[in-house]
């Protein structure tokens, strides 16, 4: 199957990883350089600065894209389990349903779901968090561990054990962690206000010496909530300062960190920073279910105070979170439209290198991949090549694409064709 070729097309200037590639290639306004990319057996050969004289048939050339942070076992749920009310305590209770009539099919059929949209809009690697508590968890995993060994050539799928915190504790939770870090697996959990300092640090310890114990890393979901800003935060941030863990730790939402006052903010952030802690901000999610009051528009959004932390050296990726569940009725893994509706939430800017880094190379550092998602010779030929000249019709919603996967026009293949077992 033929994976050799090459595409002129628009590049973001920040994203071409070898500055003597573009020497003199001009740049847009909106940051992006034209390129002539050649690969060859599925690898970047050359990229050159070439002149772009054809203005009608302009392209704008991505790296396959990422989604830091969902939950792909509870995905389309929401026909089944509706949250009309929108609140986070009405999720739960909609998502803790479900948990009673889940079987490791639906997990199964809900999962191939997601992977398959994922690798149509572009997606090349997944972290998902999966509820690992309740009946049938044991065969939910096989099914899981199953199809991550299946996609394994075309996407990486990442899973996350969440569960609570105290589990990591029990002989259960111990053997749920052998058995995690075995596939490269993480820890997950849920920290929430309110809780007790004290217990909620002993948890913590004893989870990242587990996590330590196995060579596990750990993503939390943290401070999702629109009360007692950035507590959980603040207690993580106690338990490291005590301890000799040399684990990496992502915390997902961080959401009432933004309502910190400014210099306590970045305190915070500082000691974040110090710690190597990473954080996945959800800002889809987080607008939807946080903030809500009877018959009034959120004017204060609790969302994770993106620009503050990468001042501070942190590194920080954007994620769709839910997808069509209880928690967010909307969604369909697309890292396009995750990008085009997280912008103006987050006051984001593509053109801009701090913009464009939560969906690229941030994102890509955070997830531990092999490659950043910068263009640079010897890298792989996986791209989303736009209809589009310009951000702004990047984001001028639906933008067409085709999608190269290892050199190859995903398009013109069936998915059966490519997946391997």
């Amino acid at each position: 199957m033929n994976d050799n070729g090459s595409v002129e097309a628009f590049v973001p200037r920040g994203l071409v990883g070898n500055g003597r590639d573009v020497l003199g290639a001009p740049v847009t306004f909106d940051g992006l350089c034209f390129l002539r990319i050649s690969w060859l057996r599925g690898r970047i050969t050359s990229i050159e600065a070439i002149e772009q004289n054809h203005r009608s048939q302009e392209k704008l050339l991505l790296p396959r894209l990422l989604e830091p942070h969902t939950h792909i076992d509870k995905a389309f749920t929401w026909g089944m389990n509706p949250n009309l009310v929108g609140t986070y305590s009405a999720a739960l209770a909609a998502n803790l349903q479900e948990h009673q009539t889940r079987t490791a099919n639906e997990v199964r059929l809900r999962a191939e779901r997601s992977i398959t949209l994922g690798l149509r809009n572009g997606l090349r690697a997944v972290r998902s968090h999966i509820d690992s508590f309740g009946l049938g968890v044991d065969q939910i995993w096989e099914v899981l561990i199953d199809l991550r060994r299946k996609w394994k050539p075309l996407i990486d799928l990442q899973l996350v054990a969440m569960v609570p915190l105290e589990y990591w504790n029990t002989a259960l939770g111990n053997d749920l962690a052998a058995r995690i870090s075995h596939f490269g697996g993480l820890l997950g959990g849920v920290l929430a206000p309110p809780f007790k300092e004290k217990i909620l640090r002993d948890s913590l310890l004893q989870m990242f010496q587990l996590a330590s114990k196995f060579g596990c890393g750990v993503d939390l979901h943290i401070d999702e909530a629109d009360t007692h800003p950035g507590d959980g935060l603040k207690q993580l941030v106690q338990v490291l300062d005590q301890s000799e863990i040399n684990i990496p730790i992502t915390c997902s939402h961080s959401s009432s960190m933004g309502l910190l006052p400014p210099k306590e903010l970045k305190l915070l952030a500082n000691r974040l920073a110090e710690h190597h802690v990473n954080v996945v901000a959800l800002p889809l999610t987080n607008a939807w279910l946080l903030g809500r009051q009877p018959m009034s528009t959120p004017v204060i959004r609790p969302l994770a105070p993106i620009f503050q932390l990468q001042q501070a050296g942190v590194k920080v990726a954007v994620g769709g979170d839910n997808v069509q569940d209880p928690w967010f009725p909307g969604g369909n893994f697309d890292p396009l439209a995750l990008m085009a509706f997280a912008l103006p939430i987050a006051q984001l800017a593509p053109w801009k290198r701090l913009g464009l880094a939560p969906f690229t190379t941030s994102a890509s550092s955070l997830m531990n991949l092999e490659w950043d998602g910068t263009f640079i010779a010897g890298a792989p030929a996986d791209f989303i090549l736009l209809e589009a000249g310009s951000w702004s019709e990047v984001l001028s919603m639906p933008t067409k694409r085709r999608v190269i996967i290892q050199g190859r026009w995903f398009d013109d293949l069936k998915i059966s064709s490519l997946k391997m077992n």
